[in-house]
C-alpha cells in the first residue's frame, strides 16, 4: 500500500506546497534584510515568485525575478555565488531532516501574462468575441 508520487503530469502534494512557501518566505526575508553581501543584490530588488519542491523535498527551485527585468544574468549569477550561505540559512529557518539543493530561474510567468494580455486586446479577438456571441445566438435558434 504505497503513496503515489508526484509524477510530472500530477499536482505537487499538500507537503510539497507548504515546505516550498517555506522556502520561499525564508529566502524573501533573507534578501529584504540584506543578509547577502554582494553589490549586484544590493543594487537590484529581487521578488521570489514562488518556489517548486521535488517529491522528496531535496530540491527547491526557486523562481525570482529582479524587479523591472533588468539585469537578469546578474542577479542568476550573483544568487547562484551565494548558494551555499542560503542553503544553510534555508536550512536554519526551515525544519526539514535535510536541507533542501537549490537552484535559480527566472520568473517568466510575468511575460506570459502579459503575452495573452496584449493578444486578448487585440482587434481580431475583440472582433472574434463581438461576433462569437451572434453565431452562438444562430446555432441555439436552430
Amino acid at each position: 500500500m504505497s503513496r503515489s508520487h508526484h509524477s510530472a503530469g500530477s499536482a505537487p502534494s499538500q507537503r510539497m506546497l507548504r515546505v516550498g512557501e517555506l522556502v520561499r518566505h525564508a529566502l524573501a526575508q533573507m534578501l529584504s534584510r540584506g543578509d547577502i553581501n554582494d553589490p549586484v543584490l544590493e543594487k537590484n530588488v529581487v521578488t521570489v515568485s514562488r518556489v517548486k519542491m521535488s517529491p522528496d523535498l531535496k530540491l527547491a527551485t526557486i523562481y525570482v525575478m529582479p524587479l523591472g527585468g533588468q539585469d537578469e544574468p546578474q542577479v542568476l549569477a550573483a544568487l547562484d555565488r551565494h548558494k551555499r550561505f542560503l542553503r544553510g540559512e534555508i536550512a536554519h529557518e526551515v525544519n526539514l531532516k535535510f536541507a533542501p539543493e537549490i537552484r535559480f530561474r527566472i520568473d517568466d510567468t510575468f511575460d506570459n501574462v502579459s503575452r495573452i494580455d496584449a493578444l486578448l486586446d487585440s482587434e481580431h479577438v475583440k472582433r472574434d468575441l463581438a461576433g462569437g456571441d451572434d453565431a452562438e445566438e444562430d446555432r441555439v435558434k436552430e
